[in-house]
């Protein structure tokens, strides 16, 4: 593990962060047979944080390899706002061209077209979100752990008091994962959301 480490996201990780992204879409597992286009779920869970929340997006390399990925924002809120501001209507003009293929394309396309947003009360006690994803060689050795730790660290420094996230509710199993870091179910919308307070 002495080879692995963790940094501020660039913009030469790009093309690693959607591969990162579909390769761990189909609830963990390789999601590439559900897409048409390989950067479509990265363009709903990774790349609006590099793009709009760069203070807050981590990649854990091996090498000169990236093998996974943490993102999140402070303020659910606010970023929900710079999202409709400066991320879903310049999409929804590239991908005017487009149609979807298959049923997950059709959900990233109805996404984009309606974003869901998390209840106002779970952001108001736990106003920051992340999400985070590892290729399977980087999975199982502690690593997760220490890339999501790092993460939180930059969100109580930028004041959020609380975090939440969601995980897909075919994939409860994960939820362990979480657990062990301190985090706990709070709802099911029907994806299960977990939160833990933050304290700077």
């Amino acid at each position: 593990m002495s080879d692995f480490a963790i940094r501020k996201a660039r913009p030469e990780d790009r093309s690693a962060i959607i591969d990162i992204c579909i390769r761990t879409a189909d609830k963990g597992g390789d999601g590439r047979y559900l897409f048409s286009q390989p950067d479509y779920p990265a363009l709903l869970w990774a790349l609006p944080y590099f793009a709009l929340e760069p203070d807050h997006a981590l990649v854990l390399t091996t090498g000169t390899k990236v093998v996974g990925y943490a993102v999140g924002t402070s303020d659910t809120a606010s970023f929900a706002s710079k999202l409709e501001h400066d991320w879903w209507p310049k999409l929804r003009k590239d991908l005017s061209a487009n149609q979807p293929v298959t049923a997950d394309d059709r959900y990233v396309f109805g996404y984009i077209e309606k974003p869901e947003r998390v209840p106002a009360e779970i952001a108001k006690q736990y106003p920051a979100h992340l999400h985070i994803n590892l290729l399977p060689e980087a999975q199982g050795s502690g690593l997760g752990s220490q890339l999501l730790d790092s993460l939180l660290v930059l969100l109580a420094k930028a004041s959020a008091t609380g975090v939440h996230l969601g995980v897909n509710h075919q994939n409860e199993a994960v939820t362990a994962f979480y657990r062990k870091l301190g985090f706990v179910e709070i709802a099911r919308l029907p994806s299960i959301i977990m939160a833990k307070p933050l304290k700077a």
